[in-house]
């Protein structure tokens, strides 16, 4: 979300890329919101059995996957991956994909969050089993608001509407805990300690931008000017006076987000507009980001 919103604001408002970041925005946003309604209706319910709920999970395990809702208890736990998006929605099986089709007939084609979220369970199950936990992985897909119609339903997951949710958790079968307490807490501390922030990918990368598109330059927190100018110890807008002495650790972020993994000296200086290579021994304390631009 935040690559895409540094990207819109630092491309031309008429190029090309424009209105494929906006739509992907929307997207996330209601994807945000989905998320947030499923997690406000899994924390205001109550349920008679010890349990854990962690949201936006990330995992490293062989390599990053993430977890929108994962439900935790001592019987089982349960992947919850939040859909949001409108229309009528049919889940094939070979390929697997999820076809939308809009009110004006319009149709689109998705991943399938029934693959997406099997392929996620597995991937938990054998972090479980790498730290020697052995406890059924159900896996769900959340639909955020009622309006979603399912016209074909896929075959094995289940697909729920958020007020739904607490009556599924409810009736899966428990008998004797696979966890004892201990344990319980242990593997709810872990994964939590396990977490790791998710870097995507440059959005010039996914989404073909040439980076010779992207407007560099500081931009201003006031009026959101780009092109803010260096003074001693600080920034300050050309357009309209405002001061920041940390104004360019957006902008830094901003080109981690965009450009690349990797930033030299020379990319830094270039993005923020500044000639001097000493200019850098004064941002040293602002971040890992700044530091890595150091060690170059």
């Amino acid at each position: 979300m935040a690559g895409i919103q540094a990207s819109i604001k630092r491309l031309h408002p008429k190029h090309e890329a424009i209105p494929i970041l906006s739509t992907k925005e929307f997207s996330l946003e209601a994807g945000i919101a989905g998320e947030a309604k499923l997690a406000e209706i899994l924390h205001k319910h109550s349920y008679p059995f010890e349990h854990r709920i962690l949201h936006d999970l990330s995992l490293l395990f062989p390599s990053s996957f993430q977890i929108d809702s994962l439900f935790l208890t001592q019987f089982y736990t349960i992947i919850f991956e939040v859909k949001n998006i409108g229309g009528r929605l049919e889940f094939k099986e070979n390929p697997p994909q999820l076809v939308r089709t809009r009110e004006t007939g319009e149709v689109d084609g998705f991943e399938s969050p029934a693959a997406q979220v099997e392929r996620i369970g597995d991937l938990l199950g054998a972090w479980f089993k790498e730290h020697g936990i052995n406890i059924p992985v159900y896996r769900v897909v959340v639909l955020a608001y009622p309006r979603q119609i399912v016209d074909r339903p896929p075959a094995k997951t289940p697909v729920l509407f958020p007020s739904h949710v607490p009556q599924f958790i409810r009736d899966l079968p428990r008998k004797k805990p696979i966890l004892d307490y201990r344990t319980f807490n242990w593997l709810s501390e872990k994964l939590v300690a396990s977490h790791h922030n998710y870097i995507p990918r440059p959005v010039c990368d996914i989404y073909n931008i040439p980076r010779r598109d992207i407007r560099t330059g500081v931009i201003c927190p006031g009026c959101g000017a780009i092109g803010m100018m260096k003074i001693a110890r600080s920034w300050r807008c050309r357009s309209c006076g405002c001061l920041d002495h940390k104004a360019h650790e957006r902008s830094v972020r901003d080109w981690f987000l965009i450009m690349g993994r990797e930033m030299t000296n020379r990319d830094c200086r270039e993005f923020l507009r500044v000639d001097s290579t000493n200019s850098y021994k004064d941002f040293k304390e602002y971040g890992p980001c700044c530091q890595r631009v150091m060690q170059v």
